[in-house]
């Protein structure tokens, strides 16, 4: 069964780029029966569906945890307002850092399991076509 995904015109030129990497070529010129290869491939397949789920759910745990404090300081300002102690810092300023902390955390989650697992699933489709690069 094939993933939508995979043939959704928003990621043709994203597709093309990554076969290019598959197969190590330099320029932009690809064997049409070669792309209709690898797009085929199970493991391309699950390649895409993989990175594809994994990116959006980091991607909406990000903005959910933004846009939560940003709707927070919209609705209810008091709330972030609070001091944090004898001093002017509220705790909104610990927050704000913690979020921003946690998007370069995600942003390295999802690069260590590119540089991994992904990239193992590449390595698969790489040796399946190889005979025709």
């Amino acid at each position: 069964m094939y993933n939508s995904s995979v043939f959704n015109p928003m990621f043709l030129f994203l597709i093309a780029k990554e076969i290019n990497l598959i197969i190590k070529r330099k320029d932009d010129s690809m064997d049409d029966q070669l792309v209709e290869k690898i797009k085929a491939n199970p493991n391309y397949q699950q390649l895409v569906k993989k990175r594809t789920s994994f990116a959006v759910k980091l991607g909406i745990f990000v903005l959910v945890m933004y846009y939560a404090y940003i709707l927070t300081i919209a609705f209810n300002p008091a709330i972030l307002g609070m001091k944090t102690g004898d001093g002017v810092m509220t705790i909104a300023y610990p927050i704000g850092v913690a979020i921003i902390v946690i998007s370069f955390l995600t942003t390295l989650i999802y690069v260590r399991r590119a540089n991994g697992e992904f990239e193992d699933l590449i390595e698969k489709v790489r040796e399946d076509v190889k005979d025709e690069i």
